[in-house]
């Protein structure tokens, strides 16, 4: 079961900030809300510190594309902090970083506001103490999340980090399917919120592709491609996954991309150890 409520600890690391989980209103097929979610905030190695966000849209089958303005907006600062302007369905956990200020304090604030099917929802990023978690390592067993490469042997992201400043780039044309492969690597731990071991067998690494932004449709030939092994590499496990995308009509994209440990979707409701990266995409 995957730990929901505000403040909730699992092993010492903070699970979720603020989570709409528990609001009253149901889901709809079309219609419903979307609200952003805080996961919480985070250290990075350098001593900075990080938000980390995500939302859950209450449409079950409805995606929504919302532009970054008055309908979603972060501030002060913004209105854009690299946030998400195309909304799947359900609960999508941290999906993208925004750096914190350094001479941020835990009275200050950002707001997230959003306004999908004339519904409003606002959320509060705090510098909290229960809000701070531990994205990059797992304390029992020392799991970390997969490191992600967008050329072989490059430059690899390691955890929920997606932020437009460390987007890869990329160019494509218009109805022209564009391959984009990216590489793997993983230490094969496994974490869970309840430390119980894995019912059943599972591939050490998934990868996701989803669209992020844009101002057309995005299609995937396999949107959840299988991450094929490769005999050698830097980790326990080294792998490699290739999707084909289209776009319909030209500008500018943005491609969303999630690797998820043994863990699963949202470490398990551990609040470790997943990868999120982010493509740019010219279409002409």
């Amino acid at each position: 079961m995957k730990l929901c409520a505000a403040g909730l600890l699992a092993g010492g690391v903070f699970v979720s900030a603020q989570t709409p989980a528990s609001l009253p209103e149901p889901r709809k097929a079309f219609g419903a809300s979307v609200t952003p979610a805080f996961e919480g905030w985070f250290y990075n190695d350098d001593g900075s510190r990080g938000f980390l966000i995500g939302y859950y849209n209450r449409n079950s089958q409805q995606e929504l594309d919302i532009p970054i303005g008055p309908n979603n907006r972060i501030e002060p600062g913004g209105p854009d902090m690299g946030q998400p302007t195309h909304f799947l369905p359900g609960r999508q956990w941290g999906m993208f970083s925004v750096p914190v200020p350094r001479d941020f304090k835990p009275q200050d604030q950002y707001t997230w506001t959003l306004v999908a099917n004339g519904q409003t929802a606002t959320i509060p990023l705090r510098l909290k103490p229960d809000y701070v978690m531990s994205p990059f390592r797992e304390i029992a067993v020392g799991n970390t999340p997969p490191v992600i490469r967008f050329e072989q042997g490059g430059q690899g992201v390691q955890g929920p980090l997606a932020t437009p400043a460390t987007a890869a780039v990329r160019t494509a044309s218009v109805g022209t399917p564009f391959a984009l492969t990216v590489w793997a690597a993983d230490d094969m731990k496994y974490t869970s919120g309840t430390s119980a071991p894995m019912t059943s067998a599972r591939p050490p690494v998934t990868v996701r592709f989803t669209k992020y932004r844009g101002p057309g449709a995005v299609t995937f030939d396999k949107p959840r491609p299988e991450v094929e092994k490769l005999p050698t590499g830097p980790a326990a496990f080294n792998g490699r996954a290739t999707t084909n995308v289209k776009f319909s009509e030209p500008g500018d994209y943005v491609i969303h991309v999630t690797l998820n440990d043994y863990s699963g979707d949202g470490g398990g409701g551990f609040g470790c150890c997943w990868t999120t990266s982010l493509v740019k995409v010219a279409v002409k």
